[in-house]
């Protein structure tokens, strides 16, 4: 027989385009898709049950379901439909993660778990290192929101891992997520019209390609390739790197700079409109920004991701529409207005001394 595959978060779209590849796969027998609620999407020839993960009534399905994989996909920043409350969502998050890994200790069937993380767990601080590997602590521990979650849940996902040393767990950190179908935080800010941003700051930003995060799911789900190994916490990101000033200028869109306490009131806002996500831990991030290492994806993982980060997010501009002002525009003035010469420097050369 082959694998039998529980996957949890498929009303999601990533959730449902998870499913329908990883069924795809030859040694996959089966795959159990579950959700509290039932996805607007079809998840082909997956068999669905709609049950709440922070429920105990999980135990009964996964036992039922004689699943070795479990890929955890439930682990998110975005309420489904902008409905839920941030509470509930933490309660998705946090408690249906205790509930699932419980389920999970006591299956003797379960061989793999698959965890999707985010490297919000390293947070967004002043004083950061300039980039991020695996084991490099915070500087300053995430005080809340989706970030607080992603930590507590990897803390969970420890604690299993030692419990169940015999099942092999994968934790995948990703950047943000991005492309024409994402739902994350960071994509509801960019689809403003006009992007606050903190006055003084030009942040340093990572993305990773929806499709990528679907072929390093599916990666980490079945048997390792030799020379790899499908265990252990490992970031996920398209390489390179874009700075915030230059995606507003693919995007089309203008930027307010405005100071700190500022921003926090604008979040705020943003917030009661439905939306964007602007909690402290985004406002961070659009300070001082994030950036990780990704040897261990590819020396030990196995897995190179397709898309650049800057190709990330020209996919992304591109399902988004022109802005306010056309890219081409935008990029025209800014790059003409660095070109005018310094004051007292007349065409831009430097002052000719005087004779005397």
């Amino acid at each position: 027989m082959g694998k039998v595959v529980l996957v949890t978060g498929v009303a999601r779209p990533l959730g449902g385009r998870f499913v329908r590849r990883i069924q795809r796969d030859p040694d996959v027998d089966r795959v159990v898709a579950v959700d509290a609620v039932r996805p607007a999407h079809h998840l082909g020839g997956a068999d669905f049950v709609q049950t709440d993960i922070q429920q105990p009534t999980v135990a009964r399905v996964l036992a039922e379901a004689g699943a070795d994989t479990v890929v955890h996909l439930d682990v998110t920043g975005t309420p489904l439909g902008g409905g839920s409350s941030r509470t509930a969502l933490k309660e998705t998050n946090v408690i249906g993660t205790m509930q699932l890994l419980g389920a999970c200790q006591k299956s003797p069937t379960v061989k793999r778990l698959v965890v999707k993380s985010s490297t919000n767990v390293y947070g967004s601080a002043p004083r950061d290192p300039a980039v991020f590997t695996e084991t490099t602590p915070p500087k300053s521990l995430p005080s809340g929101g989706f970030a607080k979650d992603a930590v507590e849940v990897e803390g969970y996902v420890r604690g299993f891992a030692r419990r169940r040393p015999d099942v092999a767990v994968c934790v995948l950190r990703f950047a943000n997520i991005l492309g024409p179908a994402a739902d994350s935080p960071l994509a509801a800010y960019f689809s403003l019209p006009v992007l606050p941003t903190v006055f003084g700051y030009d942040p340093r930003l990572q993305f990773v390609h929806e499709d990528d995060v679907i072929d390093v799911l599916r990666l980490a789900s079945h048997e390792p390739r030799r020379g790899t190994l499908n265990s252990g916490t490992f970031n996920i990101a398209g390489d390179g790197v874009l700075l915030l000033s230059q995606c507003s200028r693919r995007l089309g869109r203008p930027t307010v700079p405005l100071l700190l306490p500022a921003v926090t009131w604008a979040g705020s806002l943003v917030r009661t409109l439905g939306m964007s996500d602007f909690s402290p831990e985004q406002v961070r991030l659009l300070t001082h920004g994030r950036v990780v290492a990704t040897d261990q994806m590819r020396e030990t993982l196995g897995f190179t991701a397709k898309y650049t980060t800057a190709e990330t997010f020209t996919d992304f501009v591109r399902s988004r529409g022109p802005g306010l002002l056309p890219p081409e525009a935008l990029a025209g003035a800014v790059d003409r207005i660095a070109a005018l010469p310094l004051p007292g420097t007349g065409s831009g050369h430097p002052p000719k001394q005087s004779a005397n």
